[in-house]
């Protein structure tokens, strides 16, 4: 306790010592957003921290912790008194965002805050647990914006540490917030056990429409075993048919790749192309909205805009990666326009994408191979959850076909999920 109040101490002088400067530690504005919608943070801090109050604390975040004033919540909470908050854990990329896709911090002190930071990264079951015995907390939270994918690790990173929790005894709350893409409805095909990996633990579609406050509470009650002492901080004023827009909350992105919420919009369809030889995007500025490949040509985006597909356009780009696939070569492609979020689906109009782009170039398209796991070697695979994507578009069949493939799964999903929903608005 004596390093937590030195720690304090320090955060409140440097508070004064540099106010009115535009320098040092901010006031922390705890309002709720322009739009009335207060964050499980905000909740939780408005509560002064009651739930918490008199525990060991730590924190699962990354930069996406913020406030509408732009404050990060772990600068809020190591200057206050009201929480014994004793340990950060940073995900993949790191607590403060300073690894790229497939990297962490490792351990650090935080420069800021002088709080310990351990790394969850890959980390997950007794391993995890051990760690969080070792940083002497009694209760975790978690808080992290999710894109809505089932590919995008940070809900896995979540289902690890509630896990691991639950070994270690520890207690779990999730301060929720917005799904950036709604949560009207689930989409695309669920997860095979055969095929689970860090890009997917459980059978979720691949765009779930769910919060993670929900996903949480969904993930202990289907998959975890034991089960976590759970609680939710749920969002006041949010209803899941919002645009992440009209919530009024910044943007930041959650991780490099995700810079803005068209990216988010898409990425359930167009992450897709990470389990081929087309470019993503990766090393643009504009990832998963910029599609190609050296051997793409204008046909590509004559032949989608042809499809007509519900609220998707196409435009003839090219672009060249600064890293990743076809690394500084020249790729021509399409760059995708949501024009209308309601009725645009993001997963059939990814293997529309990807359907086409095999007709048009039969030998030169290719489904990227894991020569790291013979026994699962294509990662169409494990972005979709099974074999059977991959299959039914090696088979000539239509988009129509393809998404045939997984209604049954998906109404199964869907009608898990309704149990779990804490949100209402919408058609779920």
């Amino acid at each position: 306790m004596g390093r937590l109040f030195s720690r304090r101490a320090l955060l409140s002088t440097a508070a004064v010592a540099t106010a009115g400067t535009g320098m040092g530690i901010p006031s922390f504005d705890h309002r709720p957003s322009p739009r009335g919608l207060r964050t499980g943070v905000q909740v939780l801090m408005a509560a002064g921290y009651e739930l918490v109050r008199g525990r060991r604390t730590g924190i699962v975040t990354n930069p996406t912790g913020v406030l509408p004033d732009l404050g990060h919540e772990v600068d809020a909470m190591a200057a206050s008194d009201e929480i014994d908050l004793v340990a950060v854990f940073g995900p993949e990329h790191g607590f403060r965002g300073t690894a790229q896709a497939g990297g962490s911090e490792g351990f650090t002190v935080d420069e800021r805050t002088g709080l310990p930071v351990y790394d969850t990264y890959l980390k997950s079951g007794q391993t995890l647990a051990d760690v969080f015995t070792r940083s002497g907390v009694d209760t975790i939270m978690f808080d992290i914006q999710d894109a809505g994918a089932r590919f995008y690790t940070y809900i896995w990173t979540m289902f690890d540490s509630m896990e691991a929790a639950a070994l270690a005894g520890k207690r779990f709350v999730v301060l929720d917030r917005p799904n950036p893409i709604t949560g009207r409805r689930a989409y695309g095909p669920v997860m095979t056990p055969q095929f689970a990996t860090f890009v997917g633990r459980e059978a979720i579609s691949q765009a779930h429409g769910m919060t993670v406050g929900e996903l949480a509470k969904l993930f202990n009650g289907e998959f975890l075993d034991p089960r976590v002492d759970l609680t939710v901080v749920k969002m006041r004023g949010y209803e899941r048919d919002m645009a992440y827009e009209d919530t009024g909350l910044p943007w930041v992105p959650p991780s490099p790749n995700m810079p803005t919420v068209d990216t988010a919009l898409v990425y359930p369809g167009t992450c897709m192309f990470e389990g081929t030889n087309l470019s993503e995007g990766r090393g643009t500025t504009r990832p998963f909205e910029l599609i190609g490949a050296p051997y793409a040509d204008h046909r590509w985006a004559d032949a989608l805009n042809a499809l007509g597909l519900p609220g998707a356009r196409f435009r003839l780009a090219y672009f060249t990666p600064t890293f990743s696939k076809h690394l500084n070569t020249l790729c021509a492609g399409v760059q995708l326009y949501v024009t209308g979020r309601e009725a645009f689906d993001p997963v059939r109009t990814g293997i529309a994408m990807i359907v086409t782009a095999k007709r048009l170039y039969p030998d030169a398209f290719a489904w990227r191979y894991d020569t790291s796991d013979p026994a699962r070697p294509y990662w169409i695979d494990k972005l979709t959850g099974s074999t059977r994507v991959r299959t039914d578009i090696d088979a000539g069949k239509d988009p129509d076909q393809v998404q045939a493939g997984w209604s049954g799964e998906l109404k199964a999903f869907a009608d898990t999920r309704e149990k779990y929903l804490i949100y209402r608005g919408g058609d779920r």
